[in-house]
């Protein structure tokens, strides 16, 4: 598993980037005194790798409000390097991302949040190809109810149209009450085999 520590300037044209690469699971210490290698989780590897981050940190003085005042929703699909793929550096945007990258309660929640207190005024919602949410149907809730003994208070969300399912994002965020500012929402579509982003046409 490699991890990678893009610089804080990695994105903006004419200043060098820096690319520092991780290999967490070969710089595992193989020694008798190291619980990395008593444990060898997956965890464990991930805290080894913040140490070595850690080691080279320093603090930026940033405040929380992101720079370019824009919240992201997109989906949690390992596929997607969103700071890589917008040019987004540290700080410049909150982040919010879930199955789908679909506008659920907890989503307005964050985005309220994002606006009234923490001054964003623009959304983009991302969605992608090849969505693992494209093969599931609500029958999921049932599955989990027969196997738990609880049906879930969610919904799956799932779709069969991710064009469509995007629209219907838009629409949430652009009809909620809470929402301060919703002239400024766009949808796309990431290609995962491309890295491209497509708009999507609200109407």
């Amino acid at each position: 598993m490699t991890f990678f520590v893009r610089s804080h300037n990695g994105t903006v044209p004419g200043v060098t980037s820096t690319v520092m690469g991780m290999t967490t699971s070969a710089s595992v210490p193989a020694g008798p005194d190291s619980a990395i290698a008593r444990r060898g989780t997956v965890t464990d590897r991930l805290v080894e790798a913040n140490e070595h981050y850690a080691a080279a940190f320093t603090d930026p003085g940033m405040d929380a409000r992101p720079v370019l005042h824009v919240a992201v929703v997109a989906c949690m699909d390992a596929r997607l390097d969103l700071h890589a793929a917008l040019g987004l550096e540290l700080g410049d945007c909150h982040t919010i991302r879930n199955a789908g990258g679909v506008v659920t309660d907890d989503v307005i929640r964050s985005l309220t949040i994002s606006q009234r207190k923490l001054g964003t005024r623009s959304i983009v919602l991302i969605h992608h190809t090849g969505c693992g949410l494209e093969s599931l149907t609500e029958d999921f809730r049932t599955e989990l109810e027969l196997e738990v003994g609880q049906r879930p208070a969610w919904a799956v969300e799932s779709f069969r149209d991710v064009d469509q399912d995007v629209r219907q994002s838009m629409q949430r965020v652009r009809t909620s009450p809470f929402l301060l500012h919703t002239d400024d929402v766009r949808g796309f579509v990431f290609d995962v085999r491309t890295g491209l982003l497509r708009e999507i046409d609200p109407a």
